[in-house]
């Protein structure tokens, strides 16, 4: 039994490096949907179908607890998954929570009424369908009142890391920075709602000036991670080996995923 982590594509990676680093001794179970990548231009009803199937088959590996390290997986499919789809014992969780936590500086558990924070102007970078399910404006009006929230849709930039071109990715960052700021200019704290965007993390950062606070989900989402198994240890599972599962071509999605995490990673078939 392992703990699993899926994502469309490579960008959940940069999860479960964070992962490796909190819980060294942790064995995971990683579903890259690269032959379907992006899912940030599908629709809700095509997102749910790919990520249960892929949530399906981490549960055949042996996982009881999947994280969805794929932010337009947890905005449009994780809430119907929940409330109708997840077999008993069974439990899958996403990545919103956890940077909403960190940002309204709230405990974990914490379910008390919403209530005025910090942070007033909030800009949200992620994928046109994440944008579109407004489950980060949802999450954050659980937990937080009078934050103004303005989103912006990074069409490309997945695409270009994906294929491995950063300088595409820096352009499309600075364009996509520079549209938000026409509409928000001084915004307090920036979140960054997808994990491929923390690999150009600098690059957000530096378009955004030193004056903006940004969220990249990664350690918080390990934290968040080692918190909950500290209280269920049931589902941490046992062992040391990890497993790397693409619904892609494996030498490719192989040689890619060793350039992200700097260290040599063999993809099988999924």
């Amino acid at each position: 039994m392992a703990v699993g982590i899926f994502d469309s594509g490579l960008g959940g990676l940069t999860v479960l490096g964070a992962i490796n680093r909190r819980l060294p001794d942790l064995p995971l179970v990683y579903y890259g949907d690269n032959a379907n990548a992006p899912y940030g231009v599908r629709d809700a009803a095509d997102i749910y179908e790919l990520t249960t199937a892929g949530v399906s088959r981490l549960f055949e590996a042996g996982c009881d607890l999947v994280i969805l390290a794929c932010n337009t997986a947890s905005a449009a499919a994780l809430r119907k998954m929940q409330e109708a789809w997840v077999p008993e014992g069974k439990r899958v969780l996403g990545v919103f929570v956890p940077l909403i936590e960190s940002l309204t500086e709230r405990q974990w558990g914490d379910n008390s009424p919403p209530r005025e924070v910090a942070v007033k102007h909030v800009a949200l970078f992620a994928t046109p369908a994440t944008v579109r399910s407004r489950a980060f404006q949802r999450e954050l009006a659980f937990r937080a009142i009078g934050v103004d929230v303005e989103a912006q849709a990074c069409g490309g930039v997945v695409d270009a890391i994906e294929e491995g071109d950063m300088i595409l990715a820096e352009a499309l960052v600075r364009s996509h920075v520079e549209a938000l700021l026409r509409k928000m200019p001084e915004p307090d704290a920036a979140v960054l709602g997808c994990t491929h965007y923390p690999l150009v993390e600098e690059i957000f950062a530096a378009a955004l000036g030193p004056s903006v606070q940004v969220y990249s989900q990664p350690a918080l989402v390990a934290e968040s991670l080692a918190d909950y198994l500290s209280r269920r240890p049931e589902m941490a599972g046992q062992g040391a080996d990890s497993l790397f599962l693409t619904t892609g071509k494996p030498e490719r999605v192989s040689n890619q995923a060793t350039q992200f995490l700097r260290r040599k990673i063999e993809f099988l078939p999924a």
